[in-house]
């Protein structure tokens, strides 16, 4: 069990039978009536965000989260196949339990693995990846300067609005909180 009083950001706790990663929290103490805890909750599961208000001092059960690194190695339709990089064991997802994590996936990619209670919960992905543009209008000269942007595809499908220096075939660097371009890689 665990308080409200020892919230902290990435906590993970259990809450009506889903898991939630506590985003940002506030405690706050009135100058009338009892003090209470006002937090964003994430639910690891699903990705959706909530808001929730506890009594300063509430208890509720603190989720294990166990993390293992998995590499991504193919995908056969509908079922991406993972392999735990300790024991060789392989492991099938579908693309409805990763989301839109798929969109940044690519073969032999090294990701986290997020187990709770022997039942896969989700992936954790690096902060960035490097993919290649498989599609974009080409660049015209003069273009460098102007500041603006054009979609790119990229090799997983994902689009992303780059600057129109971007040509097909360069490495690009993407932020895979947001989805957005970082750099040339």
């Amino acid at each position: 069990m665990i308080s409200t009083n020892d919230f902290h950001t990435g906590l993970t706790i259990e809450l009506d039978g889903e898991v939630y990663s506590i985003i940002e929290f506030q405690h706050v103490k009135p100058g009338k009536g009892a003090a209470f805890v006002r937090s964003r909750l994430k639910n690891v599961r699903s990705g959706s965000t909530t808001e929730k208000t506890f009594r300063a001092g509430e208890k509720m059960s603190r989720a294990i989260i166990e993390r293992k690194e998995m590499e991504y190695l193919y995908n056969n339709g509908e079922e991406y196949i993972l392999m735990d990089t300790e024991s060789y064991e392989q492991l099938s997802l579908s693309a409805q339990q990763l989301g839109e994590s798929t969109r940044y996936m690519k073969e032999n990619m090294r990701l986290t693995m997020m187990v709770y209670k022997e039942e896969s919960i989700g992936i954790e992905l690096p902060h960035s990846v490097e993919l290649t543009v498989v599609e974009t209008d080409p660049g015209h000269k003069g273009d460098t300067a102007s500041g603006g942007s054009k979609p790119a595809k990229l090799e997983t499908g994902l689009v992303v609005q780059v600057p129109f220096f971007v040509n097909e075939g360069d490495v690009l660097r993407i932020d895979t909180r947001n989805g957005a371009y970082l750099e040339r890689a």
